[in-house]
C-alpha cells in the first residue's frame, strides 16, 4: 500500500519564472480515486509530475510511501508511481503491442509468467486482445491512448497517474477506462486522474481535487464538489458541472452529480 502527501508543495520553472505550483497540501490513501480538475494552466499536470519525479520541488516536499521523492531516482518512482501522458505519441516507441505493453515491467525485473500474464491481463483489460503483433502506429489515436494505459497498468505500480485518459474515446472507450480505473482501486492501488470530462469524473471517482493558479481550490466528494453551492468557484476554473447536477439543481432535488444520484432523487420525490 502506498500513500502520497504533498506538503507546502511549490514549484517555479526556471526558464519562464512562472510560478506552477504555489503550496499545495494533500493527502492521499492508499486505494482512493481521486480526480484533478481545473483549467489548463492551474497546475494539474505541474503536480502529477512531481508524483513520479519527472519535476522536483522548488520548495516543499512529496513523500511517496513515507519515502521523500528527492531521495529516490527516477527509475526508482516509476516502479511506485505509473504515469499515462495524455499524448499517447510522447510515450510509445516499440514496434508491435506486445513489446510495448513488456517493456515497463521488464524494466522492474519482472519475467516468466508473471510476464506473461501483466501483460495479458493489461492488452485484456485495454481491449487490444488480438493485436499483440500490430504496429502501434497501425492504431488510431484513441487505440493508442488506450495502448500507453496497458503499458503502465502491466507495471503494476502502486499508484496510477492518467492524463486526460477520455480524450478521444467514444462511449466504449471511457467505459472501458472507468472499469480500469475501479479495477486498480478494488486491488488497494491508488488512481489519480486529470480530466476536462465532467460526467466521467462524478462516474468514476470518489474524490474530486479543484485547482486554479496553482492552489487548491475545492477538495471533497463529487456530490459536494458539484452541489450548487461550489458552481461559482467552478466557473472560477472554466468548469461546468455535469448535466445531472445542472439537472438536479433545476428539479430542487439536491447535489446529483451522477445520472444515477438524479434518478433516485427523482425517484425518491415521486415516493413522497
Amino acid at each position: 500500500m502506498t500513500e502520497l502527501a504533498v506538503e507546502g508543495l511549490a514549484h517555479v520553472y526556471a526558464a519562464s519564472g512562472v510560478r506552477a505550483l504555489d503550496g499545495i497540501d494533500l493527502r492521499i490513501g492508499a486505494g482512493e480515486r481521486v480526480a484533478l480538475i481545473g483549467q489548463n494552466g492551474s497546475g494539474k499536470t505541474t503536480l502529477v509530475r512531481h508524483l513520479n519525479g519527472l519535476l522536483r520541488p522548488t520548495e516543499g516536499r512529496v513523500l511517496v510511501g513515507g519515502d521523500d521523492a528527492q531521495t529516490l531516482t527516477v527509475a526508482q518512482l516509476a516502479a511506485r508511481v505509473g504515469l499515462v501522458f495524455q499524448d499517447p505519441d510522447r510515450q510509445i516507441f516499440s514496434g508491435s503491442v506486445r513489446a510495448e505493453v513488456e517493456f515497463g515491467p521488464r524494466n522492474l525485473a519482472r519475467s516468466g509468467r508473471e510476464l506473461a500474464a501483466a501483460v495479458r491481463e493489461s492488452i485484456a483489460a485495454a481491449g487490444l486482445g488480438g493485436q499483440e503483433a500490430t504496429n502501434p502506429y497501425d492504431l488510431g489515436q484513441s487505440r493508442r491512448k488506450l495502448l500507453a494505459l496497458a503499458s503502465v497498468l502491466a507495471m503494476r505500480t502502486p499508484v496510477l497517474v492518467l492524463d486526460e485518459p477520455t480524450t478521444g474515446q467514444d462511449a466504449r472507450g471511457v467505459d472501458r477506462v472507468s472499469d480500469v480505473v475501479r479495477s486498480v482501486s478494488t486491488e488497494g492501488r491508488t488512481v489519480i486522474a486529470i480530466s476536462h470530462d465532467m460526467r466521467f469524473v462524478a462516474e468514476t471517482f470518489e474524490r474530486v481535487i479543484v485547482m486554479r493558479a496553482g492552489r487548491v481550490l475545492l477538495d471533497g466528494s463529487p456530490a459536494e464538489a458539484f452541489a450548487a453551492d461550489a458552481w461559482e468557484a467552478l466557473r472560477s476554473t472554466y468548469l461546468e458541472p455535469p448535466l445531472a447536477a445542472r439537472l438536479g439543481a433545476q428539479r430542487g432535488v439536491g447535489s446529483t452529480p451522477t445520472d444515477a444520484a438524479l434518478i433516485a432523487a427523482l425517484a425518491a420525490r415521486e415516493r413522497d
